[in-house]
């Protein structure tokens, strides 16, 4: 992603639970030179309906104009800019790491340190479950530099607004 955080923003999308959705939204960000940077989409307390959570990057000078473009789609119920909310954003990592026995005590430290969760442990490697918000991940990303990091996997952001206010 992009280090300008104001070019930086999260959307939370409620849609009809239907084939073809997510190709049509997706098209409105590609239309107006928006990147997706992450996607999570699940299913919402009635089945017959999903939340997206879109991260993107793009001029925020556009992102007025995509909300009421998406609004105007037939199987989008709400859209709403959680950018600049106080919103609860979560977001989860798997991170393979390479360590040899000569430095998984070290590794072990910062795991600890981040709070992560050892999922997988060989006589080689580490796999590490992190969640956290997505400045931590990659804090932690960057502490772990040092060994050689195989494989990461993020979910992309997921965000609640606080309160009574609505996602």
């Amino acid at each position: 992603m992009p280090n300008n955080d104001k070019n930086l923003h999260t959307l939370s999308v409620y849609v009809a639970n239907k084939p073809g959705v997510l190709a049509r939204v997706a098209q409105v960000f590609a239309r107006r030179g928006f990147n997706i940077e992450s996607l999570v989409v699940s299913p919402a307390v009635d089945g017959n309906f999903s939340r997206m959570t879109i991260g993107l990057s793009g001029d925020p000078s556009g992102l007025d104009q995509i909300i009421m473009q998406l609004s105007k789609l037939v199987d989008v119920l709400s859209c709403f800019d959680h950018s600049s909310d106080t919103a609860v954003m979560k977001e989860m990592g798997l991170i393979k790491i390479a360590v040899d026995a000569e430095d998984r005590p070290e590794a072990l430290q910062i795991i600890e340190h981040f709070g992560c969760k050892t999922v997988d442990l060989t006589p080689t490697s580490i796999v590490v479950q992190i969640v956290g918000d997505p400045a931590k991940i990659d804090a932690f990303e960057e502490m772990i530099q040092k060994f050689n990091i195989i494989e990461i996997v993020r979910t992309g952001k997921v965000v609640m607004s606080r309160g009574e206010g609505m996602t």
